[in-house]
């Protein structure tokens, strides 16, 4: 017998195909499937612009299920729905880490933190303290001194550099390195410039430079390439410990970088360079777990490997969309600004004759650019001052002019922070984009207009306003370990432009709230060629978001930095809890946390 679709046989099919296209019928609640993971009773900035904002969202096998108010969203809960109650708290897109270092965050946990010094006799009696505990020969290692923030001048000093007495005098036994907060010069004693053969006669190495006192002496502090030797001097030590203890501490530095990521809000970190030793090491340590997604540029070691190399290590979404290598950075143009070897058009208004440098020979950058856009890798190029982004648009402008398909790569440089003004328009013309890092623009602010002048800072140190308008792609991020990976500190600098003492660095070039959100979210996942997968939080995309405990979009500016992430999702699952984010979802309120109540 025929079966005849009508009466409650018809109904039943009907209401079974509304339910499959999740679609309700009139008079039948409608049959969803039960989400993972339910956020209700939120403030949801979602930057996707068919639904700007949300109350509530529902999450299923690590995607965004839905979005709505808590009565839509209260469809989704089922019996092992679990559930967050969330009392107002904001809920965005994940913070992806635009410009950082994995490895080298998480070895800077374990050294001295020498950016907390006030000043250089600070610095040594941290010295002295680590030497005490230490075994003769054994290196002490630290970073984050920065000369410009210290509250006294070394006496004697050179260009603000301390002499050595004192350093040598508290660690005689033990080699010395100590970082430039950035990355651009080291100090040294003398037992470690001993151990890199750095003497009274050692030349000045290509892209680097040995301060020396009146009588050509070393003084320890190397800027840029000159500071390699004794780097390789370190490395040697480290080469002679036993392999289990390297291990051991290969992977604590992974585990505590990655833990500093996720209690920071940041669901993706751009990792600005490994060698392909490590990527091996960093690919099967994904495929045992990462809580985050790591995308990693390829760091350039020799060109000769990068050439046989590079195009066998492409690698996208592995271990579930948490390990991406598809980049090749971060190569160096220039110095840094703080250390006078930015590479600039003009010379440095207080220091006359000096332009900065070209650290890497511009004709190596243009073969690694070349060797990456054949083999379909991005290219991520350090630039510091206004001729190193000059040199490197019109690089990039010749290779796309004759490379065509290298113009859909998404090539970026790298910190753009002084630009000529009639460069700017060529990133938004050329396609290019500018991976700046706001918290720079509050570090630096002090001494940009000593070193550039009023009206050469006012016209192209950290444009980001007139970059965004002219329809440049703008990214954020830490530079971390040079600054505290914590987007928060940054999202506050892209907005206010504070210096941390109240005064705001050419205001009119900051970010609105949304543009700062982004810079940190979608823009980020577009660089890194995960925008249809990330960066929003729409139905079908992953996952991944942070919990903050005030809106980053409406607060008061003085209370940023009073707000905390109180959790971190990556593709639905929870992979950080603040320890008192129970007593925000029970309602209690906590007082701010006073290590926020400051940018640096």
């Amino acid at each position: 017998m025929r079966f005849r679709r009508t009466g409650l046989a018809a109904l039943l099919l009907a209401s079974l195909a509304a339910a499959a296209a999740d679609a309700p019928i009139k008079g039948f609640p409608p049959v969803l499937p039960a989400a993972d993971l339910v956020l209700r009773d939120a403030s949801i900035a979602t930057l996707d612009p068919l639904q700007p904002t949300a109350q509530a969202l529902a999450v299923k096998d690590g995607k965004i299920a839905a979005l709505g108010s808590d009565a839509d969203i209260a469809r989704y809960i089922g019996p092992n729905t679990k559930v967050f109650d969330l009392h107002g708290a904001f809920v965005a897109p994940g913070f992806i880490e635009g410009h950082g270092h994995l490895l080298d965050t998480g070895d800077s946990l374990t050294q001295l933190n020498a950016g907390t010094a006030p000043n250089w006799d600070a610095v040594v009696a941290m010295v002295k303290a680590a030497v005490a505990k230490a075994k003769p020969g054994e290196w002490i290692v630290g970073q984050g001194w920065q000369q410009s923030k210290w509250d006294k001048v070394p006496q004697p000093n050179i260009d603000g550099l301390p002499l050595p007495a004192s350093l040598d005098a508290v660690s005689p036994n033990n080699p010395v390195l100590l970082a430039h907060t950035s990355g651009h010069a080291i100090y040294a004693n003398a037992m470690a410039l001993k151990l890199a053969g750095i003497g009274h006669d050692t030349p000045d190495p290509v892209g680097g430079s040995i301060v020396r006192d009146a009588q050509s002496n070393a003084i320890g502090a190397l800027r840029d390439t000159a500071g390699d030797a004794v780097y390789a001097a370190y490395n040697r030590y480290l080469a002679g410990l036993p392999p289990q203890e390297l291990a051991a501490r290969k992977e604590q530095s992974l585990k505590l970088a990655m833990q500093n990521e996720v209690s920071k809000g940041i669901t993706g970190f751009v990792d600005m360079g490994e060698d392909f030793q490590t990527i091996d090491w960093l690919k099967q340590e994904a495929a045992k777990g990462f809580p985050l997604r790591l995308y990693v540029n390829v760091g350039v070691l020799d060109v000769a490997s990068l050439d046989k190399n590079l195009a066998k290590y492409r690698t996208i979404g592995f271990a579930d969309d948490h390990f991406t290598v598809r980049g090749v950075g971060e190569d160096v143009s220039d110095g840094a600004l703080g250390t006078h070897s930015a590479w600039f058009l003009q010379p440095y208004d207080d220091a006359p004759g000096v332009t900065g440098k070209n650290v890497t020979p511009m004709a190596t950058l243009e073969q690694i650019a070349r060797i990456a856009a054949r083999d379909g890798f991005q290219v991520s190029i350090h630039a510091i001052g206004d001729r190193a982004n000059r040199e490197l648009l019109d690089m990039y402008q010749k290779i796309f002019s004759e490379d065509p398909a290298a113009h859909a790569l998404r090539w970026r440089i790298e910190h753009a922070q002084h630009l000529a003004p009639s460069d700017i328009p060529r990133f938004a013309q050329l396609g290019v984009i500018a991976s700046m890092q706001s918290i720079h623009a509050c570090s630096d602010a002090p001494y940009v207009v000593p070193h550039l002048g009023e009206q050469r800072a006012k016209e192209g140190a950290y444009v980001w306003h007139t970059l965004i308008e002219s329809g440049a792609m703008v990214l954020d991020g830490s530079d971390t370990p040079v600054e505290d990976t914590n987007p928060i500190a940054g999202f506050y600098c892209a907005v206010t432009r504070d210096n941390g003492r109240g005064q705001r660095f050419f205001p009119a070039q900051a970010k609105t709230r949304l543009e700062a959100l982004r810079s940190y979210t979608f823009n980020n996942a577009y660089a890194n060629f995960e925008d249809q997968h990330l960066g929003t939080l729409s139905p079908g995309k992953l996952a991944d978001m942070v919990v903050i405990s005030g809106n980053l979009l409406t607060v008061p500016d003085n209370q940023i930095l009073r707000t905390r992430v109180l959790y971190t999702i990556v593709g639905g699952k929870l992979v950080y809890q603040r320890k008192d984010a129970e007593a925000w979802r029970s309602g209690q309120l906590f007082e701010p946390m006073p290590e926020f109540d400051h940018v640096n």
